[in-house]
């Protein structure tokens, strides 16, 4: 039996104190209704209702109980109403996570044109150089640079991320300044700190890949303090392109033009990436917000 079918019958019933209005409310036969409601009878040992060939009278058992279903049946139309609303409309908390130089960079000002259009969602922004796992962690969107993940999610490509060797003039003005690969051996290097290990600088000679990576002078995983080492001239670092054209245009750090071109991956498919559950696509919030980032990065 469908109870809760059988609770709504009743319920009608008893609001319009007839079988045929009840069964006509629902588009069903009469005959229909009123075995739903016997079989529930059934079910509970008591008589609901009095039946008559006129009229229907309520039990004073029926009426406890129509008090007590009528709350129920209106929390649950309630609780329906709400989830037919959030589905309908993008609303609700929208967890992102992102690097923190992307975020800073690229991601807050879109976030702001964002809200605006969209008020009636809470961002919650995390931003991190770790790793987000979407099937393990609270987020909804993560965004992070590399390739394509492996893992059951939908890989956006957003745009390119490229890699160059930078270093501040004060450190080139000590050190000197390599245009070979080979020379970098006898340089101080800034490493990133990735989950398989500091970034390496590699290279193609003679079509193998090299190491060519210079002596450590720090590693870490915080990509705006490395940053900020490299302008103090402590070494030279291998950052996103995208990244360094405030550094370029101040003349804080400047581009260094190695032969034969250095890169972090062998894998020539570097890139930075939204990344979202297939099926959270369908939440509107996760939805728009996919759209939007997408949109926008597609005209920058």
């Amino acid at each position: 039996m469908d109870q809760l079918k059988a609770l709504r019958y009743f319920s009608k019933v008893v609001e319009t104190g007839s079988f045929t209005r009840a069964a006509e409310a629902f588009s069903v036969p009469p005959s229909s209704l009123s075995r739903r409601i016997a079989d529930l009878e059934k079910t509970l040992g008591a008589n609901l209702l009095k039946r008559s060939t006129r009229v229907v009278q309520v039990t004073e058992i029926g009426q406890l109980y129509f008090k007590q279903v009528e709350d129920i049946l209106a929390q649950l139309e309630q609780s329906d109403e709400t989830v037919r609303s959030y589905q309908a409309k993008p609303k609700g908390v929208l967890r992102i996570s992102a690097m923190v130089s992307f975020g800073e960079r690229m991601l807050l000002p879109l976030l702001d044109e964002f809200k605006t259009l969209y008020p009636e969602i809470i961002l919650d922004l995390s931003l991190s150089d770790e790793l987000s796992t979407l099937s393990r962690d609270d987020v909804d969107i993560a965004i992070r640079g590399g390739y394509a993940p492996n893992e059951r999610v939908q890989a956006v490509r957003l745009m390119d991320n490229e890699f160059i060797p930078v270093a501040a003039a004060s450190y080139l003005a000590a050190i000197g300044t390599p245009t070979k690969a080979t020379e970098l051996k006898q340089h101080q290097g800034l490493f990133f700190r990735t989950p398989a290990g500091p970034s390496p600088w590699l290279c193609q000679m003679d079509g193998q890949w090299l190491d060519v990576s210079g002596s450590p002078a720090i590693i870490s995983n915080n990509g705006k303090w490395l940053g900020q080492q490299a302008i103090n001239g402590r070494g030279i670092m291998m950052a996103p392109r995208w990244l360094m054209q405030d550094y370029f245009d101040s003349g804080e750090l400047q581009e260094l033009f190695i032969e034969p071109t250095l890169r972090v991956s062998q894998n020539p498919d570097l890139a930075i990436y939204l990344l979202y559950q297939k099926q959270q696509y369908l939440v509107p919030k996760v939805k728009v917000a996919v759209d939007f980032l997408v949109s926008r990065f597609a005209n920058s």
